[in-house]
């Protein structure tokens, strides 16, 4: 369903342009030896830019600086320039197992020390893994910089002999639990693999999925490993890129000395582009255990970067992107399909243009008739075109798209990663920006007849098992066996590493600085006399304004047999008003660059808008149409009504969303607590047009509503800005009405079936408290840190990184104003369900008994205590912390009155907690997996198993 006012988010970017500097001079002999300046952008007015510095070190690495001193921290990202494309036929999923295998320590740095480090320092990290590269990146306080560089160094440079086969084993394990948990084990997961085997020919690098073939990981062992790293894994294919409140010439120096000495590897030459070539149409079918038939249509086009790149990217806007799109009034609008899009998928080698429409669940789910409106529309789109007006608007969105990701250091610097990575330009801004506004209706036209009018193409349906019937058409292309090569075995003594040679000891870890600080905003409130209250922050990095309005009209003031009316009204008021048509209010977004959505939570909806400071008051205008003049028309209420019902049926398939909704079930049974936070199928099949203008008049009102400003604007220009808030006047929403909440007695295994799933969801859930801010629960947060609160915790290092049985496994601490609920979960292979339990509980048990460790309770201090840095950074940051202590009604110092708990708090008051409230006795156990197969397993456990039906 959709749920959002589809509009364009513009942000300033910053200014610069390419100095023009004769960089042979010996000016620049100042740097430290071995590193050459390439170019320099600098911060001017003029040009939309990132500004950077790039060096080449004599090793052949990359180096990328750009700093940014407005918040203190900073991110480091080393991109190397090897993806699942560059793996060989047999040893896919090669590129992204290495991923994996960078985590798990190096020569100076212990096994898992690396999440344990940088959590410890506050900070955040991960790595991802693409077609044609991988990244590794952190988002540090500003002080623990040198360390990252250390760390980042080690595993570049000396890593191979801390690779052991019982690591490989236990991630490869891993990895096949990530495929299961994202590929197998979720609908419609497969699709983009099979759409690739029949897209590219056998052994194209693009013809495999990322994820690999659990075949090809099981076929190898840790030489085939250590082969792949020794070929792809040099300092000559990587880029380091810094961004944040750095010093350049202190970064260079430390760059220099911690990776400086790494021994180039192999050269690496630039992959040929290999766009598809399809000889003819290929109708495919995969059957998965879904009700919501889906039909995707693909063409080969060019590859990333072409010229004709942007006029297609614009195609795929006029077809199907938002509500002005010729896919969503055509079939969406129409309710011939619960969603359809388009969009082009591109990459280094290759790019590919689709077009997709999902059916309605039930008899109304016949693919072909989809398939054959949908062409329709093509033919439609070539003889009316596109017009310059809609073309304007979606070169507007473009533009801001462009620049979205650069309101975080984090994006300017993935940014610059990037495209130095595939292009050899860290900023390519200004080329984008030029090749989209160059885009024109002819050129539209001509990408449109060039790649899809007429081409050979491929076409998937997805339907449920046993329903071929429902397909476009009869598959013409099965994707035959694979045809592998025999495989060649790596020896130990075939392996040639490669030293690096230091002055200076690599065991020592680097010293931090001190302590950065993060300052908290200054806040500032007013009162509105009709009930309403705002909280709000000057924020000018960029001229843009970001604002939250909260309305007392969450699911939780829904009647009995409403459910679903909170989100059923919070999608009718963005169908238009009694003014203009959802396209026009999205043509007037589009132009202005701004974005509006509704959308409804538990106890509040919130209308969220964001947008330029020169544009806002065009902005608030027509979120007080949209406020204050709903259009509520009966056949816009029936459409959305039935998109409502199928994204409950998509929703409801989810295994994560059978086990919250159990969870509910279980803890709160005989509550409304219970009851689903989007609604039932019967509640929301009953509500009515009247219903929902009930409930905008009873609960769409000043009276406690709560508004959050983060903006470029002071507080007496927002208040001249709101006046349509402070003249509005309405009654109090209805009072909810406490409920209570019996304990759960005894204990009882409940198993949801989901037949035939490849893994199984294990919770452990018992009854909490009502949120606090710096009470019992908080505490409570605190204690759970190392039982399973971050990476390293000792549940996730158990059933991942020692056992191999899951993906990941956390647990937390869920409260809402009324209730609470502690859960530790875990999606893990089906053959290990039993297993698991086993060893959450023996986790628990211990952790109860005995408490934590000295040691733990430093990590814990170090780790939360300096987080800060990095909670202000940007406006929706900001925008999230003021609404939480609106909602909750905190100090506005509240986390300065955490950070104090936590460097005080006493390890026995902690422990204590930990006694009361993980002891694995006082939990019920949930279990969403295959039923027939699972529950003679459970049975061993001697705890009496109920086969749960989730209400849906």
């Amino acid at each position: 369903m959709r749920k959002f006012l589809i509009g364009a988010v513009s942000l300033t970017a910053l200014f610069g342009c390419t100095s023009n500097l004769d960089y042979s001079v010996p000016f620049f002999s100042s740097l430290p030896q071995g590193v050459t300046l390439v170019e320099e952008v600098n911060a001017v007015a003029g040009k939309a830019t990132i500004p950077y510095s790039k060096y080449k070190l004599d090793n052949g690495l990359t180096v990328i600086l750009s700093p940014d001193h407005s918040d203190p921290l900073v991110h480091v990202d080393v991109t190397y320039h090897v993806g699942s494309a560059r793996e060989e036929i047999g040893k896919s999923g090669f590129a992204h197992f290495f991923e994996h295998m960078m985590f798990q320590g190096s020569e100076h740095v212990g096994d898992q020390e690396h999440f344990r480090l940088i959590t410890e320092a506050g900070g955040t990290l991960n790595g991802t893994t693409n077609r044609d590269r991988t990244n590794y990146f952190e988002t540090v306080p500003a002080n623990q910089l040198e360390k990252m560089l250390w760390l980042e160094s080690d595993r570049m440079g000396f890593l191979l002999d801390a690779v052991s086969q019982r690591k490989f084993e236990v991630q490869r394990d891993t990895v096949k639990n990530e495929r299961a948990q994202n590929y197998d084990n979720r609908p419609y997961g497969l699709m983009w693999e099979k759409m690739g085997e029949a897209m590219y020919p056998e052994g194209h690098p693009y013809s495999w999925q990322t994820i690999g073939y659990v075949e090809d990981l099981d076929r190898v062992d840790v030489n085939d490993l250590k082969a792949f790293f020794l070929r792809w894994y040099g300092p000559n294919n990587a880029v380091l890129t810094i961004g944040g409140d750095i010093d350049v010439e202190q970064t260079l120096e430390w760059v220099n000395k911690y990776f400086g000495s790494i021994p180039r590897g192999p050269e690496v030459e630039q992959a040929d582009k290999q766009p598809a070539v399809l000889t003819q149409d290929k109708y495919i079918t995969l059957e998965d255990r879904i009700r919501q038939p889906m039909v995707l249509v693909g063409w080969p086009t060019q590859y990333s970067g072409h010229q004709d790149e942007m006029a297609l990217n614009a195609l795929a806007s006029t077809l199907g992107s938002g509500a002005n799109s010729l896919l969503y009034q055509k079939l969406v609008k129409t309710q011939k399909a619960v969603d359809a899009g388009a969009f082009q998928d591109c990459s280094e080698l290759a790019c590919n243009f689709y077009i997709y429409a999902m059916a309605p669940s039930g008899d109304k789910g016949q693919l072909k008739p989809l398939y054959q409106e949908m062409m329709q529309i093509l033919a439609g789109f070539e003889k009316q075109g596109i017009s310059q007006e809609r073309l304007d608007e979606i070169t507007g969105m473009s533009e801001s798209s462009a620049v979205f990701a650069l309101q975080s250091v984090k994006g300017k610097v993935s940014q610059l990663a990037a495209n130095e990575t595939f292009f050899g330009q860290p900023d390519r801004l200004q080329t984008q920006l030029e090749r989209i506004r160059a885009v024109t209706p002819e050129s539209v036209m001509a990408a449109y007849k060039q790649y899809i009018n007429g081409h050979h193409k491929v076409t998937l349906s997805v339907v449920p098992k046993g329903r071929v019937d429902l397909a476009v058409a009869p598959s013409t292309f099965t994707t035959p066996p694979r045809t592998l090569p025999e495989y060649q075995k790596v020896n130990e003594s075939d392996l040639v590493y490669r030293r690096a040679t230091d002055d200076f000891d690599r065991s020592v870890m680097p010293q931090v600085a001190e302590a950065v600080k993060a300052e908290m905003p200054k806040l500032y409130r007013v009162y509105f006399d009709n009930g309403a209250e705002l909280l709000g922050t000057v924020s000018d990095e960029t001229p843009t304004v970001q604002m939250d309005i909260r309305l007392p009209a969450g699911e939780r003031y829904a009647a009995k047999d409403q459910e679903g009316i909170a989100n059923l009204t919070a999608a009718m008021m963005q169908e238009g008003t009694q003014k203009s048509t959802l396209e026009e209010l999205q043509a007037r977004l589009d132009k202005l660059g701004s974005s509006v959505a509704i959308n409804a939570g538990n106890y509040t909806t919130t209308i969220s808008l964001a947008s330029l400071e020169k544009n806002l008051p065009q902005t608030l205008a027509i979120v007080n149409e949209v406020l204050f003049e709903p259009a509520f028309k009966q056949q816009d209420f029936d459409r959305v009504k039935k998109q409502m019902l199928e994204g409950l049926v998509y929703q409801h398939q989810q295994p994560s969303w059978l086990a919250s909704q159990a969870t509910r079930q279980v803890l709160f049974s005989g509550s409304l607590y219970q009851r689903p936070s989007d609604g039932t199928y019967q509640s929301v099949s009953q509500l009515t047009l009247e219903d929902v203008k009930q409930f905008y008049r009873q609960h769409y009102t000043p009276q406690g509503a709560q508004i959050v400003v983060v903006g470029d604007l002071s507080k007496t220009n927002v208040i001249s800005q709101l006046k349509f808030i402070e003249s509005w006047h309405g009654e109090a929403a209805p009072l909810l009405s406490p409920q209570l909440v019996k304990p759960v007695e005894g204990r009882t295994i409940y198993l949801v079936d989901k037949p035939g799933a490849p893994q199984s969801v294990v919770r452990m859930v018992r009854q909490g408290l009502p949120f606090d801010a710096t009470g019992e629960v908080y505490l409570t947060q605190l204690a759970n840190f190392n039982l399973a609160g971050n990476f390293n915790s000792r549940l996730n290092q158990n059933l991942r990184e020692d056992k191999g049985y899951t993906y990941g496994a956390s647990g937390y601490l869920a409260a809402s104003r009324e209730v609470g609920a502690v859960v530790f979960s875990a999606q893990v292979r089906a053959d290990a369900t039993l297993p698991s339990i086993v060893e959450m509980e023996k986790e628990l048990q211990q952790f109860s008994e005995n408490g934590m460790t000295d040691e733990e309770l430093n990590f814990m201090r170090l780790a939360v205590g300096q987080q800060d840095a990095l909670k202000y950074e940007t406006p929706s940051q900001k925008t999230q912390m003021l609404g939480g202590i609106l909602t909750f009604s905190l100090d506005e110092d509240y986390l300065q009155q955490r950070n104090e708990i936590v460097e005080t708090v006493n390890k026995d008051v902690l422990d204590a907690l930990a006694k009361k409230w993980f002891n694995p006795k006082d939990y019920q156990i949930i279990v969403v997996g295959d039923a027939k197969r699972l529950k003679p397993q459970l049975e061993s456990l001697q705890i009496p198993i109920k086969e749960l039906e989730i209400v849906q």
